[in-house]
């Protein structure tokens, strides 16, 4: 099996965001924690998602992390945890939450952001948010705050979790043996974050469109 050292991204934020070092720092109990914080806990937007279930999978090719298979079952398990207590946060604060002005962590922006997606989507927010950094980690507490019927939201959760966790911890391990993946893992890991803002980027430039045609 192909081994590799993993060259240093090219910087897509403050260093301590780094997939890699994040993992090399904090092991696979480290991916489970950030995969429950960015999930369902508010300041859990800053944390890379997409991009550290890759490099887990990519690691785990390797033998630099466990057997693939452990990561296929923790992974999602964090995921459905952290958007539970994502839902309890917006079922017990409810409105205030929306109401809160902005600080250096919250942004009323991102709480907009995926309401928007709720407005539009529904219950399906809850899977299309697991592919949409910044989304996911407000989509569960949006849920709560609407009081989404829990069975529902129960439902919807374990499906995204699964999907994402399953999905994009998978394409890291079987991209991360291919050669040309070694070679550019700077070009892939931001080629992931582009993929993965674009659903948030189309929505955003629809509201703006919808929003010029009111004002006509």
């Amino acid at each position: 099996m192909m081994t590799f050292v993993l060259k240093p991204p090219v910087a897509l934020g403050p260093s301590w965001l780094d997939p890699e070092k994040l993992i090399e720092a904090f092991g696979t109990l480290g991916v489970l924690a950030i995969v429950f914080v960015e999930s369902g806990l508010l300041v859990g937007f800053l944390l890379p998602g997409d991009s550290l279930l890759f490099t887990a999978g990519l690691l785990s090719s390797t033998n630099t992390l466990p057997d693939l298979w452990i990561l296929l079952v923790t992974i999602p398990i964090a995921a459905i945890l952290g958007d539970q207590v994502g839902y309890a946060i917006g079922r017990k604060a409810g409105p205030s939450i929306f109401n809160r002005p902005d600080s250096r962590l919250f942004h009323h922006e991102n709480v907009d952001r995926a309401q928007e997606f709720f407005d539009r989507y529904g219950p399906r927010t809850i899977v299309l948010a697991r592919f949409v950094p910044i989304v996911r980690t407000f989509a569960p507490v949006t849920a709560g705050v609407a009081r989404m019927h829990y069975p529902t939201f129960l439902t919807y959760n374990v499906v995204g979790g699964v999907l994402w966790g399953v999905g994009v911890t998978t394409l890291g391990y079987f991209l991360g043996q291919v050669e040309w993946v070694e070679a550019n893992i700077e070009l892939v890991l931001i080629a992931i974050v582009g993929v993965s803002f674009t659903p948030m980027a189309f929505e955003l430039l629809r509201g703006a469109r919808r929003r010029s045609r009111q004002s006509v």
